[in-house]
């Protein structure tokens, strides 16, 4: 017999009350509290769809010591996606939950259909916000290479697991998330316990069967995937597709990531006929100029786990106003006060008065604190109006002192500039210590001053 259950849920954070609360104690938001109906019945599993190898045995749940466990590595499904590869840690692990977040119309759909369309797999995409023709229109565009995807436009997870168990596929891919629903729980597609519990059965079946199934999630205004932050506890892999739509490249990020490193990063072309891979992004990221210009500066960045050259630009111009201009595209904007800061107050240039203005090439979005030596080169260089040698690379983090300290894999830095036929880079004289003998030319400096010695054309 059936059993009614009413249950307040923060539509904030997934918090949960019996009754109804004006501000959350977990999150402090205001009347975020909503009133869910969640039916409790006895029923089979939804995800237990398998034959009778894949149901849950009581016999085998006992608990076993480190010396009874089989020491067998993961088995890992390739993708055919160099960048998704790199990015999961060398494949897709069987039986995991992969979730993918991003902006709407960033290209998520797009990446795991051209995933789906050339995987040698026999995949399930389903698809709550497309028909079927619309899928098959963008699948065309990307070319369909695949004849064992199979494209189902529905919403229903009772209906979804019946195909599941029909089809039996090695790849389910979820279009998305905040559109299933169950009809175990009264309450609308995309609320918190409908994206709670719909997941919870995900997991469960992909645990049980060991199918690897990957859900694509929305994100709210903030950034953040909308729906329970459970849900991102939950599965094995968090990834972030971001980037700028004005702009074509776009950056595939790992979160989180039970089977491999978190630090990864692949890098996306988006062009007319779908996605494309960049494996060398450096040589994209470089502008290619017809002559050589003011303000402009190569500097050796760290993405994740991977290097990568990029152009630093920037424009100082006489302030029309009473008040200078400062701003930054792809920069911290506050780390770029601190920088002009420095400039002025401990290398002795007259920035106050002059509009600043920064931008890094392509439309990348970088933290790294190595970039501080480029842009300060490429602010000089245009303040001067002097042109920077574009066989020069830079690579430094600068201090309040006005010194330049030492910063992190600084030979992979190294390595990636000789890879591009750069002549020399300019790094900390802190970084010197253990560094292997290489072509290019490595020039060690301590103040921001002894670069305009030297790096001028």
């Amino acid at each position: 017999m059936s059993k009614t259950k009413s249950t307040f849920f923060c539509q904030s954070c997934g918090a949960s009350a019996a009754k109804w609360i004006g501000k959350c104690p977990a999150c402090g938001q205001w009347n975020s509290y909503v009133e869910e109906v969640i039916i409790k019945e006895d029923k089979t599993p939804e995800w237990n769809v398998g034959s009778g190898n894949n149901k849950l045995n009581p016999s085998k749940n006992k608990p076993k010591t480190f010396a009874d466990i089989d020491s067998i590595s993961e088995k890992r499904l390739p993708t055919l996606d160099g960048e998704l590869d790199r990015v999961l840690g060398g494949g897709i692990v069987t039986g995991s939950l992969i979730l993918l977040g991003g902006e709407p119309g960033i290209g998520k759909s797009t990446l795991l259909l051209q995933m789906a369309v050339k995987s040698k797999n026999k995949v399930l995409y389903l698809s709550g916000e497309e028909s079927e023709t619309q899928i098959k229109m963008r699948a065309e565009r990307v070319g369909i290479n695949n004849e064992e995807c199979y494209i189902l436009s529905v919403t229903n997870i009772q209906t979804i697991f019946q195909v599941i168990k029909e089809l039996q596929p090695e790849i389910v891919i979820i279009d998305s998330i905040q559109t299933l629903y169950t009809n175990h729980i009264d309450s609308a597609p995309g609320s918190i316990s409908q994206i709670r519990e719909c997941a919870a059965e995900f997991l469960r079946f992909a645990k049980e069967t060991n199918t690897p199934v990957f859900l694509i999630g929305h994100i709210t205004k903030d950034g953040v995937i909308a729906g329970p932050k459970v849900l991102e506890h939950m599965v094995d892999t968090v990834l972030q597709f971001e980037g700028d739509r004005h702009h074509t490249y776009r950056i595939l990020r790992a979160i989180k990531n039970r089977f491999g490193s978190s630090s990864e990063i692949g890098i996306y072309e988006m062009i007319q006929s779908g996605l494309r891979e960049v494996p060398n992004p450096s040589e994209i990221l470089i502008t290619q100029r017809q002559q050589p210009l003011s303000g402009i500066s190569i500097t050796a960045t760290i993405e994740g786990m991977r290097p990568l050259l990029v152009e630093t630009q920037a424009l100082v111009s006489s302030a029309v106003y009473g008040t200078p201009q400062r701003n930054s595209n792809g920069f911290d904007l506050r780390r770029l006060n601190m920088l002009l800061a420095v400039l002025e107050k401990r290398c002795g240039f007259y920035l106050a008065s002059q509009d600043v203005f920064v931008n890094i090439a392509g439309g990348l979005k970088l933290e790294d604190p190595a970039l501080d030596l480029g842009i300060a080169v490429a602010i000089l260089s245009s303040f001067h109006n002097q042109v920077v040698n574009p066989s020069y690379a830079f690579a430094g983090e600068i201090g309040l002192s006005g010194e330049i300290r030492a910063v992190g894999k600084v030979e992979q830095r190294i390595s990636e500039a000789e890879k591009l036929g750069f002549k020399a880079i300019v790094i900390s004289k802190f970084n010197q210590k253990g560094l292997t003998k290489s072509k290019i030319e490595v020039i060690p400096v301590s103040k921001v001053e002894e670069c305009l010695d030297f790096i001028w054309v």
